[in-house]
């Protein structure tokens, strides 16, 4: 095999999709990384994509530049392939952001998932529509903080996030939102990039969060990009919202942008915060 220098996935491409597609063929429950802040979870024979990536369309954007996005780990799976799999009924974007609203990634899921519907902030909702396009649109369902919406099974709930401020348009409406997602007896909660803002623990303490996806790369204004929780941040959040789990996110794509895990294990050890660690494409159960 060609070392290419990248961390390699625990699964990728077939190998990955042949996982998901015995969860989904025996309606069990799961959920996987797919790198950076994206999540796939499935469950009663649907499935749910948080925020995904897949593409290199922001190494190809800043290559040359003094902002160079170096890829670190291996993609997992090609968008389309993801796509194919023809039981997609959601898929988020917290931001504008491409590394959380990706044409390359998004055009895919959403032309081989018909039924499937883009939950967005509402205050990004002209900006989402030229970079997918205006067919795009009439496929989005718009949010704000404290506003909910069901899409098929699912429960949407829009929380305000911080990326560095929780920063609103001229209407009021919040620019970067997280998730809580209620499902089939189960509570997600995906944070999309965001630091600890004061009225974050209260409105996600209402929920009994079962399992939280939360940005571990930290806030380093030398990076010159927007900063997100940190692993010591991120485990303490966790603990404050009661959440019966969490797994880390938000690094180890980019090299200019990462963190290792280890003070977020550390600070879950202490706190007695349950957490999982997951490679890109290594799934579990919840």
């Amino acid at each position: 095999m060609m070392d290419t220098g990248l961390k390699l996935a625990f699964a990728k491409d077939e190998s990955f999709l042949g996982g998901v597609r015995r969860v989904l063929d025996a309606r069990g429950a799961g959920v996987w990384w797919l790198g950076q802040s994206g999540f796939l979870v499935a469950q009663d024979g649907r499935a749910l994509v948080f925020d995904p990536y897949l593409s290199d369309s922001l190494t190809r954007k800043y290559a040359g530049t003094a902002k160079p996005h170096v890829r670190m780990t291996e993609r997992v799976v090609d968008a389309a392939a993801l796509g194919a799999l023809g039981v997609i009924d959601a898929v988020t974007s917290s931001h504008q952001h491409t590394d959380h609203l990706d044409a390359e990634t998004l055009g895919p899921l959403l032309s081989a998932n018909p039924q499937a519907r883009l939950v967005l902030p509402a205050a990004i909702r002209e900006f989402a529509a030229e970079r997918l396009g205006p067919g795009a649109a009439a496929r989005f369902v718009e949010l704000d903080d404290g506003q909910s919406a069901r899409v098929g099974g699912m429960e949407f709930h829009g929380i305000a996030a911080a990326h560095n401020a929780v920063e609103r348009d001229a209407l009021g409406r919040c620019r970067f939102l997280g998730y809580v997602v209620q499902w089939s007896g189960t509570t997600f909660y995906h944070s999309g990039d965001t630091l600890w803002h004061d009225g974050l623990v209260p409105a996600l303490r209402r929920f009994k969060i079962d399992l939280a996806f939360l940005p571990i790369n930290g806030d380093r204004p030398e990076r010159g990009v927007a900063g997100n929780l940190n692993g010591v941040e991120a485990a303490r959040l966790a603990h404050a919202v009661g959440a019966r789990r969490v797994i880390p996110c938000h690094y180890d794509l980019f090299a200019f942008n990462t963190a290792p895990p280890d003070e977020f294990i550390a600070e879950c050890r202490a706190l007695g915060q349950p957490c999982q660690v997951l490679r890109p494409g290594e799934g579990c159960s919840f």
